[in-house]
Parts: C-alpha cells; sequence; structure tokens
C-alpha cells in the first residue's frame, strides 16, 4: 500500500464529485491541494465543496487563512506533512486533491526555494517597470539572471517573474538552481497518482458555464464584500482567477462584461498551464471522464489502491492518452 492517494487535474474537470465518492469507498479524508481555497470568506470563486459535501467527509486545509495573510508553499508543505501523519494514525487513507500543482509537488518532491522576506521596494519598483515599458521589460531582466526560469515563465505572468528576480537578489542563485536541487530528492512519500481530463472543447465550455454560475451566485457581492472588509488582500489573494478581474471593476478600471470576460479567458490559460504540467508527470494515470463511465473509473481507482489491478501496468496502458 502506498503512502497517499493523488487526485488532480484541471480546474472545473469533474474532481470533487469523484474525490467524495472515492473517500467514502477507502475510509479516506481530503486534503486540498488549492492555493486558493485556503483562504476564508472566499468562497463561491474558488469552487470549494460545500458545506454539506465537507460533513460528508472530513476535508482539511479549506478556510484557514485570511484573505490579507500571506501564506507560503513551504507552509502548506509543513500543515499537510502533519495531516498526512494524523490521517494515517487514525487508520485512515489521506486523499490528496486539488490542481495547485507547486504545492502539490512541494509534497511529493520537497520544496527547496528558501524562505526569503518579501522586498515590496523591488516589486513596487519592477510593477511601475511593467506599467511604463511593458511586461516585457521586466522579463529581460529576468532572462538575465536566470534564462532557465525566463523561458518557462511567460512575461505576462508578472508575479512569478518579479518573484524570480527576488529570489536571485537575495541569495544570489537562481530559482532554476533551487528546481534543480529539488528534482535530485527522492519522493518524499509513495502515491498512487490519478488525473482526470476532458477534452479541450469540453473542459473550456465547463468553465465558461461555472464562471457564469458563480456570477449567478454573488461572487461579485463576495468581491466587494472583502474590499469593504479588508483593507487590503494578500498578493496571492488578490490575484485569485475571478477576484482580480472583479476588484479591477470595482475600481473603475473595466467593466463588468470586460471583467467577466477576462475571468475566463484567464480560468482557460490557468486549465491550459494545468494541463501542460500534467503531459510532464511521471506515473500519472489519467482517467478521460468524457468517455469513461464515472462508476467504471472509480472502480479501477479502488482495485488499483487495493492491489486487485497492477498499478504499472495500467500506467502502462494509458500513458499515451491523448489531452
Amino acid at each position: 500500500m502506498k503512502d497517499i492517494i493523488v487526485l488532480t487535474g484541471a480546474t472545473a474537470v469533474g474532481k470533487t464529485e469523484l474525490s467524495l465518492d472515492l473517500a467514502a469507498q477507502i475510509n479516506a479524508e481530503i486534503i486540498s491541494v488549492d492555493s486558493m481555497q485556503i483562504y476564508q470568506e472566499m468562497n463561491i470563486g474558488t469552487a470549494k465543496a460545500s458545506e454539506s459535501e465537507r460533513a460528508k467527509i472530513n476535508h482539511h486545509l479549506i478556510d484557514f487563512v485570511s484573505p490579507e495573510a500571506d501564506y507560503s508553499v513551504s507552509q502548506f508543505q509543513e500543515e499537510c506533512d502533519r495531516l498526512i501523519f494524523e490521517i494515517k494514525a487514525e487508520g485512515k487513507m489521506p486523499l490528496l486533491v486539488g490542481g495547485t500543482h507547486l504545492y502539490l509537488r512541494a509534497v511529493l518532491e520537497g520544496f527547496m526555494l528558501p524562505e526569503i522576506e518579501p522586498d515590496y521596494e523591488l516589486r513596487h519598483r519592477l510593477e511601475k517597470l511593467a506599467e511604463s515599458k511593458g511586461t516585457e521589460a521586466v522579463h529581460k531582466i529576468l532572462a538575465a539572471k536566470d534564462a532557465a526560469a525566463a523561458k518557462k515563465l511567460h512575461p505576462n505572468d508578472l508575479r512569478r517573474v518579479i518573484r524570480a528576480i527576488e529570489i536571485y537578489k537575495q541569495t544570489g542563485k537562481s530559482k532554476s538552481f533551487y528546481k534543480k536541487k529539488q528534482k535530485e530528492r527522492p519522493p518524499r512519500y509513495s502515491a498512487f497518482k490519478f488525473a482526470l481530463i476532458r477534452s479541450r472543447e469540453n473542459l473550456y465550455q465547463r468553465i465558461n458555464k461555472r464562471v457564469d454560475l458563480m456570477m449567478e451566485q454573488g461572487l461579485l457581492d463576495e468581491v466587494e464584500s472583502l474590499l469593504d472588509k479588508y483593507e487590503s488582500l494578500s498578493d496571492t489573494a488578490h490575484q485569485a482567477l475571478g477576484y482580480k478581474e472583479l476588484i479591477s471593476h470595482l475600481k473603475g478600471k473595466i467593466s463588468l462584461e470586460e471583467a467577466v470576460h477576462e475571468i475566463k479567458k484567464r480560468s482557460r490559460h490557468f486549465a491550459k498551464r494545468q494541463l501542460t504540467w500534467l503531459r510532464k508527470e511521471d506515473d500519472l494515470i489519467v482517467f478521460n471522464i468524457e468517455r469513461e463511465d464515472k462508476s467504471e473509473i472509480l472502480n479501477t481507482m479502488i482495485q488499483l489502491i487495493k492491489g486487485e489491478k497492477n498499478y504499472e501496468q495500467e500506467y502502462q496502458k494509458r500513458k499515451e492518452i491523448d489531452f
């Protein structure tokens, strides 16, 4: 028996429903691997499991950080390690569910980036440079210091580009250096690794519909309430899909129609990046939730976990699935 189970996939693919069924069948507790579901009062836009769903299965690492607070990957790793130990001590199985792959990798492989203090002066200066000369100008600074990181990061991913520059400035070593060291470590946990996929067209349709539903459920009111209650959101919370765009609308920078359009577009781009990560992941057993019956997917997962099916054989059988 492996240490943990991972269920991942792109946003809106359908992880929550299947995770609840799987957890119920194998006596598991769910650990959310989502960098935005950690935040309190950010409910609609982060698509958290409902209170009734959480009442059925114990969920962890949801709703425990103030939207004003910064929260690091290393903190998540530490919390997740503690929960894995506690859940297993109770004779249950830890089921990690979510699509924040940086968090997932930190748990599985370890997190090597140094704990450095935010350099707000540097961030402000680089943000001003991006405003005046474009994000490409900031990206060129990173390329001069860490070509490997610059190659992986799009210039428009300004927050991560600035963070990579910040790491180099404070440590004298590149983000790529720490990433390489991380990969050289052996896995921290053995894991059953499952992913749900859909066709790109179907996934994008689901994303668009989900954004419309979130707006109907009151996402704009939720964002307005956050701005009324808190002086400012943390850098990470402010970047959350849906929140960033609606904050811009509420500050009069864009229309509501433009904000909704941007939420859908940014969510699709995020899903595309998630799929790119999944293609690179080793030992990941992929299930096409469009083409396979959900009960059959669930049964196959359970058989693999119980050792009734050979994990390596199933992986080899499915590793050429196109997505």
